[in-house]
């Protein structure tokens, strides 16, 4: 397989990128866990799907700058495509019917700026999901920790609240009244994790 003379930079730098952004999204899988998962690493899980399409850009890309061949290089980016496009759009229809959560609420406790409560929602079909987490530090070595999840199938256990009593204590309440007191650790992690619906 023949590089051609003037695609090899440019081959090169796709190459390159494409390696980069395999390995965001591994990072992303490592190290992005709801509980104690670095929150760089959450979003780099979030966009794994976007993350795929521009591996498979940069791929095909570097293939057609830098091989010599013309039969090698149909060849490769044939098979790249074939593989690369189902399996990607099949991951971005998943995503979009059981996909991301929006972030509806970011709240720093009490007299704390490294220390945010952060709700998101979300859907699972047509049930509403609400998933409550503390994030604790600064960025980029953000962590953060589940603290709770609601899936509103029943509407009774739907998340009707989550603030901060004080620095290091949360009260979660669900649509029926239920009440969840949590405390946050030094470290952030919460001392239980709560959840309705599940």
């Amino acid at each position: 397989m023949q590089l051609t003379r003037h695609g090899r930079p440019l081959a090169a730098a796709l190459l390159a990128a494409a390696l980069a952004l395999l390995a965001t999204a591994a990072c992303g899988f490592l190290y992005g866990g709801d509980s104690g998962g670095y929150v760089l690493a959450v979003r780099a899980r979030e966009h794994a799907v976007l993350l795929g399409w521009l591996v498979l850009a940069a791929l095909t890309g570097a293939v057609l700058l830098g091989l010599a061949k013309s039969t090698v290089r149909l060849a490769l980016c044939v098979l790249l495509l074939t593989i690369g496009i189902p399996v990607l759009l099949m991951a971005s229809l998943l995503m979009a019917m059981f996909g991301g959560a929006e972030e509806t609420k970011n709240e720093a406790a009490p007299g704390r700026d490294d220390r945010r409560l952060v709700v998101e929602e979300g859907a699972a079909m047509i049930d509403p999901l609400w998933y409550v987490y503390v994030h604790e530090g600064t960025w980029p070595l953000e962590r953060r920790w589940a603290v709770g999840r609601f899936n509103g199938d029943d509407p009774a256990d739907e998340l009707r609240e989550a603030v901060w009593t004080a620095s290091d204590r949360l009260r979660v309440t669900t649509a029926e009244g239920t009440v969840h007191e949590v405390t946050v650790t030094p470290g952030g992690r919460p001392d239980r994790t709560v959840s309705a619906g599940w």
